[in-house]
C-alpha cells in the first residue's frame, strides 16, 4: 500500500478546529517542521496538543501557539518559550503538566489498548492529590485544576494510576521512511516520534528519504508501518540549535593542546 503524500500540505488538509495531535519531538530534536509549518497555513484551530514540550520561541510547535491556535497542551515542562509560558499565565492557554516518563508511557499505552496503567511517579504530590493549575483566570487565580487519581497499594507501595492518550493525530519526523510507512529514526531525534506514532489514530510522518519497499533494513526499522497512515518526503532542509554553547580557541590553547 502506497501512503505516501505529494506534500505536507496534502497530508494535513483534513485536520480540523479543536483536534488533538501528539506532536514528535523533544526540544528542536526531531521535529516535524514541515507537517506544523503546513498546519500553520492550513488554518486549523482549537487544537489540543500532547507533546514533551513547545519548542522554543519561534520554531517547532511554537509557531501555532504564537498564532492563537493552541487550547490546550499535554506535555511535562514548559522549558524556555516565554510565549508558552506567557500564555499560560495570562489564562490563554490549558496546560497538563505530567511527568515526562508518564507521559512517554501513557502514549505508548494508547497505542498498545491499554486503557490505563499504575504508576510510583507523581505519587506524593500533585500529580497525584490534585490541584495542580491546569488554567489561570487573567487575574492569576485559578480557573481549572487537576483532579486527584486513584492511588493503590502494591506490595507495600503506593502507585497511581495515569490514564493512557490516544490523539486524533500524530505529526512525527523520521531520518527514511518508505511507501508503506515503515520508519527509522536518526540518534536522539528517536525521543517522542516512535511513542507519538503509536498513539494517533492517523499518524503522519514526515521523512527526508523516501524510498520503495524493501529497502529498509527491517532489524533498523523503529516505528513499523502498521502505526502509520500517510508519509511525506521533505529531504533535509537544515536543522536548528536550541542552544549553541562554543569557547573561544586562541593560537595558544591550539598549541598547549598540541603539546
Amino acid at each position: 500500500m502506497d501512503k505516501s503524500y505529494s506534500s505536507a500540505a496534502d497530508a494535513v488538509a483534513d485536520i480540523g478546529d479543536g483536534a488533538s495531535l501528539a506532536v514528535g519531538g523533544f526540544g528542536l530534536s526531531g521535529i516535524p517542521h514541515n507537517l506544523i509549518g503546513a498546519l500553520l497555513a492550513q488554518g486549523a484551530g482549537s487544537l489540543e496538543v500532547v507533546s514533551n514540550n513547545c519548542g522554543i520561541d519561534g520554531s517547532g510547535l511554537s509557531v501555532l501557539l504564537a498564532a492563537g491556535r493552541i487550547r490546550r497542551v499535554v506535555g511535562s515542562y514548559v522549558g524556555e518559550n516565554r510565549e508558552f509560558a506567557r500564555q499560560y499565565l495570562h489564562g490563554e492557554l490549558e496546560l497538563e503538566l505530567t511527568p515526562q516518563g508518564s507521559l512517554a508511557e501513557r502514549l505508548r499505552a494508547g497505542g498498545s489498548g491499554i486503557p490505563a496503567f499504575f504508576t510510583p511517579a507523581g505519587v506524593g504530590t500533585l500529580v497525584a492529590e490534585g490541584g495542580l493549575p491546569w488554567r489561570y483566570h487573567r487575574d492569576g487565580t485559578v480557573a481549572i485544576e487537576s483532579p486527584a487519581k486513584e492511588l493503590r497499594e502494591f506490595n507495600g507501595h503506593w502507585y497511581v494510576l495515569e490514564r493512557s492518550i490516544v490523539c486524533q493525530f500524530a505529526l512525527v519526523r523520521a531520518a527514511r521512511g518508505d511507501l508503506h510507512g515503515n520508519l527509522i529514526y536518526h540518534a536522539s531525534t528517536r525521543n517522542f516520534n516512535p511513542l507519538c506514532a503509536m498513539a494517533g489514530q492517523i499518524t503522519i510522518a514526515e521523512v527526508e528519504e523516501l524510498v520503495q519497499p524493501g529497502e529498509l533494513d527491517p532489524e533498523h526499522i523503529d516505528t513499523p508501518s502498521v502505526f502509520v497512515q500517510r508519509v511525506v518526503e521533505v529531504g533535509d532542509v537544515g536543522k536548528q540549535i536550541e542552544k549553541l554553547t562554543t569557547r573561544s580557541r586562541t593560537t595558544s590553547t591550539i598549541g598547549d593542546a598540541i603539546q
